[in-house]
């Protein structure tokens, strides 16, 4: 199963203060927009998003089709497909897509531990 690039969503108090924390440990911005409380920060090949007052805990994501630059990768898994795996494999699913659709969509579940694992397609 082929989940694409890996970050961690982290849920913030303080976006600013955030991103100048992880700048002193060598990260970059690499998306997002400060004024919408949110970021993509990048340092080598590790990706943590900064998200301030969108979600409640931090979230283990994955984006099938990308690579950790953002960039397109030629073969992946589509979203749907890693549904179908998972499910055949008795993962409770907190929201799933039409099986019958194409292009963006996304799936959540959780980890035995609660931790929610979202899967984000873009294309």
């Amino acid at each position: 199963m082929k989940l694409g690039a890996f970050s961690i969503s982290l849920n913030v108090k303080d976006i600013k203060t955030s991103k100048l924390f992880y700048e002193n440990l060598g990260f970059n911005v690499l998306a997002g927009n400060i004024a919408m409380n949110y970021l993509i920060m990048k340092n080598e090949n590790s990706l943590i998003g900064l998200f301030q007052g969108m979600f409640d805990n931090n979230i283990l994501t994955f984006n099938p089709g990308w690579d950790e630059n953002g960039k397109e990768v030629e073969s992946f898994d589509d979203v749907r497909e890693i549904q179908r795996l998972l499910k055949d494999k008795g993962i409770k699913l907190e929201s799933e897509i039409a099986t019958n659709t194409s292009g963006p969509a996304s799936i959540v579940f959780k980890d035995p531990d609660g931790n929610v694992v979202y899967i984000d397609q873009h294309r």
